[in-house]
């Protein structure tokens, strides 16, 4: 977002100017107007409605993931009271709808954000305490009409890829490893504009099985890459292979409750011909019942003879798996971890990933004297969400910039996510030990392509020289015109 106000103080230095002020000074919580008062009278019908259908009704539904639908008035009036709880509890573990950025910090523009504003939670809130009325059936908007659960978030697939069926038996404990590697099907290099990972199982939807997220599915997650195939026909799965750029391609890490993903089609992914989905860390747990499982991967292609304007960023890695060291019997510890882009970059998402004791998580920028904080988000192991920045507000970071992640950890009784924490933990796959990984993406821009991204959203954001832009420190900056030189090669003066 744009901040109007003086800078504070400007350095020349050949043709660039650094802009150094007091940024942070303003956040989007003291910037947001005052929301409009709650109506005299709040009803189901008129103002309640709407906002299920917007925010909640794509898993409570019938059918739906979750283990009630909230669809109709006679549904819904029996969770009053849960539902004001649960959607005025704050951005973290818990709240209903699953989505955790914190909005008195940062950025605040994100794709697919079904967050409620502070409105309709107070009008959810008045609704629940005034006895929940129906109010005039008039007023009820038109019923959704839900597609099947085949449907894809992403629209149709280009390609799906199935994984192997596995079972997975009542009470089998944790299961990581590798699974069987599966042909793509394509014969052509592709990119790939947005990616979805489902589940696919036997367990009922008529809501007679576990009324977990976890008890719907029995895939934790899956880290994975696609590789084509060598001369021979093989698939090299080893780990090491994951950093050969040039034969591998790696994919957003599928995990429960996890979104589809979007990606910026000019710094697309490429999906080449010929190639396997290869996984040796995937995740297995039980669920109360056996189950037989397996993924569908969900590839959106660009056009055959597309190419993209600018490459992954590969200076994006940040996340720290060897000291992580989580106290026993303590609440409010922090994790810190640091990484210095070498690189021009455009941040286009932030996933946070912790494990049970995981509360909070900040993405900050360090450029020079300007520090600041991009997102913070609460964090639930057992619903992650990743999140897309909007393609005007992905932070455009130059090289040298520092990010660094901050986790917030609760090690005590109170973290009801916790087994026993009494335990010390440290770094591990498995859930009771810990993970402090930001898996968001980003794309490299060369000197020139990150001017260019500069030029366009000053004039996409009608910027103007007294605005601060979060996330682009050097928005505001233009490159100094290249001195005129006479004829005999001397500088005019």
């Amino acid at each position: 977002m744009a901040v109007k106000r003086s800078v504070a103080w400007m350095c020349a230095t050949g043709a660039a100017v650094i802009v150094v002020g007091l940024i942070g000074a303003f956040t989007p919580a003291t910037l947001r107007a005052a929301p409009a008062a709650v109506p005299a009278e709040v009803t189901f019908a008129k103002d309640v409605a709407p906002i299920l259908q917007r925010s909640c009704q794509n898993c409570h539904r019938p059918g739906g993931v979750a283990p009630m639908p909230l669809v109709t008035y006679d549904q819904v009036r029996p969770w009053a009271r849960a539902i004001k709880q649960r959607t005025g509890i704050g951005p973290h573990a818990g709240v209903m709808p699953p989505w955790y950025v914190e909005k008195n910090i940062g950025i605040q523009n994100y794709k697919d954000d079904p967050s409620l504003s502070e409105l309709e939670i107070a009008k959810i809130a008045k609704w629940a305490d005034s006895g929940a009325p129906l109010g005039n059936p008039a007023d009820m908007p038109p019923p959704r009409s839900f597609q099947s659960q085949d449907t894809w978030n992403i629209g149709t697939p280009d390609v799906i890829v199935k994984t192997k069926e596995i079972l997975v038996k009542a009470n089998a404990p944790d299961w990581w490893g590798e699974i069987d590697s599966v042909p793509v099907g394509i014969s052509d290099d592709r990119y790939v504009v947005a990616l979805q990972v489902k589940e696919v199982n036997d367990i009922p939807t008529d809501g007679s099985g576990r009324s977990t997220v976890g008890g719907h599915y029995v895939f934790h997650h899956m880290i994975w890459s696609t590789r084509p195939a060598a001369p021979d026909g093989q698939v090299d799965t080893s780990p090491d292979i994951a950093f050969d750029q040039d034969n591998t391609t790696g994919w957003p890490v599928h995990e429960v409750g996890r979104n589809a993903d979007f990606f910026d089609p000019q710094g697309a992914p490429i999906l080449r011909a010929n190639s396997f989905v290869v996984s040796n860390s995937v995740h297995l747990h039980s669920n109360g019942r056996d189950t037989k499982a397996h993924l569908e991967i969900g590839f959106k292609l660009l056009p055959k003879d597309y190419q993209p304007k600018y490459k992954r960023s590969l200076s994006r890695v940040l996340g720290n798996g060897v000291d992580i060291d989580i106290r026993p019997m303590e609440a409010n510890q922090q994790l810190h971890a640091y990484t210095v882009l070498q690189e021009n970059t455009k941040v286009t998402t932030f996933e946070p990933h912790l494990h049970a004791p995981g509360m909070r998580m900040c993405l900050e920028a360090i450029w020079g004297f300007n520090i600041q904080t991009l997102t913070c988000a609460g964090y639930d192991h057992n619903w992650v969400r990743g999140y897309n920045y909007e393609d005007d507000y992905a932070p455009l970071l130059p090289k040298g910039t520092i990010l660094h992640i901050i986790g917030y950890m609760d090690n005590s009784p109170t973290n009801k996510n916790i087994p026993d924490p009494r335990n010390w933990q440290g770094s591990g796959n498995r859930s009771i030990a810990n993970m402090f990984i930001d898996l968001g993406q980003g794309v490299s821009l060369t000197d020139e392509q990150f001017q260019e991204e500069m030029n366009q959203r000053r004039a996409k954001l009608k910027l103007t020289k007294n605005d601060v832009v979060i996330g682009c420190p050097l928005c505001m900056v233009e490159p100094a015109p290249r001195p005129a030189r006479n004829t005999a090669g001397q500088q005019q003066q």
